[in-house]
């Protein structure tokens, strides 16, 4: 019988780690260069490529040309980061990479990711590093360090006999300068395509070790190599604190610049001797151990204005200037993000105005589309992480609408309502708009998304209200906005109009959400596919008739009879369709169906939406009466009522996702608005 461990041991993959761990001369790795030149990418080129190796995706939105990455859908921890709504400030962000990495300049800067709170910043920056480990444990991603050995004969490590490169350097910087052009040119590293360059210099502790050596060898570079250089496979790693580093600001008084670029080891002065010795220095700081790779500043302008002048030239010279020890290179990309009134704070620091300078602004806004802020919560509350709560539908699309509303900035032109606006950046089609008045709308919202309520806290009110109505079976849409109306007095103190204004956008969701919900009603009420469809082809030979000037044949009484215009206008008001423009729909419908039979295909009154709700909405009014909708909210509910209302909360449960409770109260209210006499169903 296998033991417990060996099955485990079974799930390892030993090739895997062999590969991952591989180890080679400096001879062996020249030899990886040139069937490869990839591996001696830089920072800036290894984050664009892993970005782009998810592919892209290119799409039009308001006549722009868009290109979508699907990396930051997170395909690695299957959507756990998956950022929703920002196609174009990731764009944006990708193009600025694919710039830096091809050195036009951008390589030079701070990227800095700007926007409100809660707007993904972080998350950008988690997935950045995220990515970049994967990628350096993938073929098409590997990269490579090295590792002084052989030094106990000579005393150059104290007791050890290996000293690894302290800052991971790329090991082609161990050719001298002088050289490297030639090498490169004689052992036919890279090509055109795929050029290696070999930039920067030795860390000032790998520095010391080659001085002493290339003495002793007595400047036979060779023997350095072969005796002392064994090349190894880097995985960068933000746990183990290679590759990938972070830096978060404290507290002033606990701030020490060291933390960026290392400290001296008071330990080791007894065994070296000096403080001024590479080797009695701990090269540890983010900016150290980030070298290869990526380190993010978290909220970068609430850093000392000594850290902040550590990033003067960590970004324009790639260079940091360790305690007592020279400039030294470095290769990494800096990535920070900071909120709006920080970003303020160093607009009006004259002092700041190099850093400003070097530094290329991302904008991360809030999202402004709903279907795309819905996705977030849906995430969030989904089934399986709700445990068996049930949310009833419409609830987080209504807490998604109302949170983009509070984002957008009253339209200045075209008669549009807020709501309006907010639908057709959602890409819904109203008559008479275009992807022109969309396009022109957006840009004369300057600070669209930059303003407006956090996902996070709706996020907060969303599980307040899970976890304040656990004794019901779910929760609804008016229980989720009550949350979040009674937030706003907490969170935005001191600012009562913007308070007032976002109780108005709450009346508005309210409203939105009685019309979805007729409509919902109306439509589980009136889905008697065969009822409809006989009132479709009722109204379409009555058209026929109309359009062709004749009679109809009473099927009853086998008369003639000219077309039933009652019947006709009593369908097309349902949808607003004037007595002036009667005979223009009419005649789409034909023309319509005209085509279709051309193409061999028949007409199914379904694919036209706006005929369909029509016919839904007649059938409704025609059953109302039979099925008394003033009794779902009573009492005392005779046997055949009850029968007609399990079915409609049957067709409620089954079509569109609720429970028996929120069924039943959907029930409830809607009949209670249809009795005040708005019988009217949303479109």
């Amino acid at each position: 019988m296998v033991d417990a461990i060996s099955k485990i041991a079974a799930l390892y993959d030993v090739e895997r780690y062999h590969e991952l761990h591989w180890e080679g001369s400096f001879e062996e790795y020249l030899d990886i260069v040139r069937r490869d030149p990839r591996v001696t990418r830089n920072a800036f080129e290894r984050v664009y490529d892993m970005v782009v190796s998810f592919g892209q995706e290119e799409y039009i939105d308001n006549k722009k040309r868009i290109l979508r990455y699907p990396y930051f859908d997170d395909p690695i921890d299957g959507g756990k980061d998956a950022i929703y709504g920002l196609d174009i400030p990731l764009m944006r962000l990708v193009h600025v990479l694919e710039a830096a990495a091809r050195g036009f300049g951008p390589e030079k800067r701070i990227i800095l990711l700007h926007g409100p709170v809660g707007s993904a910043k972080s998350t950008i920056a988690r997935l950045l590093k995220k990515g970049l480990e994967y990628y350096s444990r993938t073929p098409a991603g590997a990269l490579y360090t090295y590792e002084w050995i052989g030094l106990r004969e000579f005393g150059l490590a104290g007791e050890d006999d290996t000293m690894p490169c302290p800052m991971h350097d790329e090991p082609l910087r161990l050719i001298p300068r002088e050289f490297r052009e030639a090498a490169i040119r004689e052992l036919r590293l890279g090509d055109d395509e795929r050029p290696v360059r070999i930039n920067g210099e030795l860390n000032p502790a790998c520095r010391f070790i080659y001085q002493e050596l290339i003495k002793r060898y007595q400047g036979d570079w060779a023997k350095v190599m072969r005796n002392h250089i064994r090349v190894k496979r880097l995985l960068l790693s933000e746990q183990d604190r290679v590759g990938i580093g972070t830096f978060q600001p404290k507290d002033e008084k606990n701030q020490d610049s060291t933390e960026l670029t290392g400290d001296i080891n008071y330990r080791k002065i007894a065994i070296y001797g000096s403080d001024s010795d590479p080797r009695a220095f701990n090269f540890d700081g983010e900016f150290n151990i980030a070298n290869r790779g990526i380190v993010e500043f978290v909220e970068v302008f609430k850093l000392d204005v000594a850290f902040l002048y550590e990033l003067l030239g960590a970004t324009q010279e790639h260079k940091i200037k360790p305690k007592k020890f020279a400039q030294t290179d470095i290769d990494e990309v800096i990535i920070g993000h900071t909120n709006e009134a920080e970003y303020r704070k160093l607009l009006n620091n004259e002092f700041m105005e190099a850093l400003r300078d070097r530094t290329i602004k991302i904008d991360i806004p809030y999202i402004t589309k709903m279907s795309e802020e819905v996705k977030i919560y849906q995430k969030d509350f989904s089934r399986e992480r709700i445990k068996g709560r049930h949310i009833a539908p419409h609830t987080l699309e209504m807490a998604a609408l109302w949170a983009v509303l509070t984002r957008l900035e009253e339209p200045k032109k075209h008669q549009l309502s807020l709501l309006q606006k907010l639908k057709l950046y959602d890409g819904k089609v109203l008559p008479g708009y275009t992807q022109d008045h969309v396009k022109e709308l957006r840009k004369e919202a300057k600070r669209e998304g930059l303003d407006g309520i956090s996902p996070r806290y709706i996020q907060d009110k969303i599980s307040n209200a899970l976890v304040r109505e656990e004794g019901a079976s779910y929760i609804n849409p008016f229980m989720v906005l009550n949350e979040l109306e009674k937030g706003l007095s907490s969170n935005l103190t001191g600012k009562e109009e913007v308070r007032a204004r976002y109780r108005e956008l709450i009346a508005i969701v309210k409203s939105e959400y009685d019309e979805i919900v007729k409509n919902e009603v109306q439509r589980a009420i009136s889905a008697d596919e065969e009822a409809i469809a006989r009132l479709a082809a009722n109204y379409i030979d009555n058209i026929r008739a109309y359009l062709m000037r004749q009679k109809l044949k009473n099927r009853y009484t086998g008369k003639d009879e000219e077309p039933d215009e009652r019947l006709m206008r009593s369908i097309e008001e349902k949808i607003d369709i004037p007595e002036s423009r009667k005979d223009d729909f009419r005649r789409e419908i034909m023309n319509y169906i005209g085509h279709l039979a051309l193409e061999g295909k028949k007409f199914v009154y379904s694919t036209n939406d706006r005929l369909r709700r029509a016919l839904e909405m007649k059938l409704f009014e025609d059953q109302k009466d039979s099925i008394k909708l003033s009794a779902f909210a009573s009492d005392i509910i005779d046997k055949e009522t009850q029968a007609k209302i399990d079915i409609i909360k049957d067709r409620l449960i089954k079509n569109y996702g609720y429970n028996e409770a929120s069924a039943t109260d959907v029930l409830s209210y809607v009949s209670s608005i249809f009795a005040r006499g708005d019988l009217r169903g949303g479109e």
